[in-house]
Order: structure tokens, then sequence, then C-alpha cells
């Protein structure tokens, strides 16, 4: 994959905003085996950054959680932009798949947690390969 290595501009701000975020289901379970959450999940990912102007550079989802790494646009902050996502997705999908709420009669999708991290120009392409290359690392994490 070739990146386009050019900061973000405007008419007095340069700079980029790379992150890499991670959050699971919450208890863990297995939500994404089946295909049609997994690919509803990818959707409503792809809806939501666009209507927020993230761009979404690299996603996985594995069975209980997932992987992106995203340019935020100038000025925002990582945690809003993991509310943003993770809010959207887990309101869009009990619309779209009320049978959820056998499992998560509260309606929350999602765990409390979560990871981010900045990634600089240097690291970004080994953050996208890593994020990418998810399912060879879980197939050896399952194998100990």
């Amino acid at each position: 994959m070739e990146l386009k290595m050019q900061y973000e501009r405007s008419a007095h701000k340069v700079g980029g905003s790379f992150w890499h975020f991670q959050w699971c289901t919450k208890y863990r379970y297995k939500m994404f085996e089946k295909t049609y959450y997994r690919n509803l999940c990818k959707i409503l990912l792809l809806e939501s950054a666009k209507r927020h102007k993230i761009s979404i550079l690299a996603m996985n989802l594995q069975s209980n959680h997932l992987h992106l790494v995203v340019q935020l646009p100038r000025g925002m902050l990582d945690t809003k932009a993991l509310q943003l996502l993770k809010g959207y997705v887990s309101r869009v999908m009990f619309l779209q798949a009320p049978e959820l709420e056998k499992r998560y009669p509260r309606r929350h999708l999602w765990g409390e947690g979560n990871f981010s991290t900045t990634v600089g120009f240097v690291n970004l392409e080994q953050t996208i390969t890593y994020v990418e290359n998810q399912d060879e690392h879980h197939k050896l994490y399952l194998q100990w």
C-alpha cells in the first residue's frame, strides 16, 4: 500500500494526526464471528468516519475486538474520535440487528476500555502492516 505522505494543510495550519485505536466487545463476546455482524460493523465504521472527516487507513475486525489506524482532523482529540466511532456503530447496530439485545440487554456493545496511541510518519506503514496482519498474529497466539 502506497501512502500519501503529506501533511494536512489549511490556511494557517499544517500537520497530521495519525492514531492506532483498539477496543473490545463488552465481556469479550465473539460477536464478529458472524459475517453479518462483521460486515455491518465495517460499514458503520466507514460511515461514521466519513461523517466526521476521519480517514481510516487500516481496519481489522477480530471476533471480539478491532484495530484501526486513522488520521483525525486537526484539533480532534482521540477520545472524541473514539466516542464518535464507538457510539455510532453501537447505536445503529442495535437498530439494524435488534436480536443483539438478547446478548446485551442494556444495549452496551463495547467494553469501557480502549487503546489509543499516536503514530508518526516514520511508524505509519509498520502500524498499518501490524493491523492488517492481525489474523496471522492471533493464529500464532492461539497456537500456544
